[in-house]
């Protein structure tokens, strides 16, 4: 009796904690989408977004670390964890893409990298809920 209930506790606490890794994923995804509405406001319409874009990113890139690090302390499939510690080096591109000045004018790939971002991040979200919320065989 006293194994089950600590079998119990284990499977609850690893429950909370990859429903907090989803809701953590959920958040991230939500930036990379106020980071595509920012962008494309201070293109078309004002120019002053721009400085939102920027703090935006500076403001939750650190939350793909946090991803990498849950997705390694919880057992996950080896996809998610793929998907997880793609965030920070696509995040870390993205830096690069942007600041780097080089005769070959990388700066082109900073959309295409931001467009794979959201993918990436997008696809963690969908992963990560159906190992979440699948039924137990």
């Amino acid at each position: 009796m006293l194994v089950n209930q600590e079998i119990n506790r284990d499977i609850t606490a690893k429950n909370w904690i990859k429903r907090s890794f989803y809701a953590t994923a959920i958040l991230f995804n939500v930036c990379l989408i106020a980071q595509v509405l920012t962008v494309g406001i201070a293109y078309f319409s004002d120019p002053a977004w721009w400085k939102i874009h920027v703090w935006l990113v500076r403001g939750y890139s650190g939350v793909s670390l946090i991803l990498l690090v849950g997705s390694l302390s919880v057992p996950f499939s080896n996809l998610i964890r793929s998907l997880s510690a793609s965030l920070p080096v696509l995040l870390g591109l993205q830096f690069c893409s942007i600041h780097l000045k080089t005769p070959l004018h990388l700066e082109v790939l900073h959309p295409l990298i931001g467009f794979t971002l959201f993918y990436v991040s997008s696809s963690l979200v969908h992963r990560v809920s159906r190992e979440v919320f699948s039924k137990p065989e």
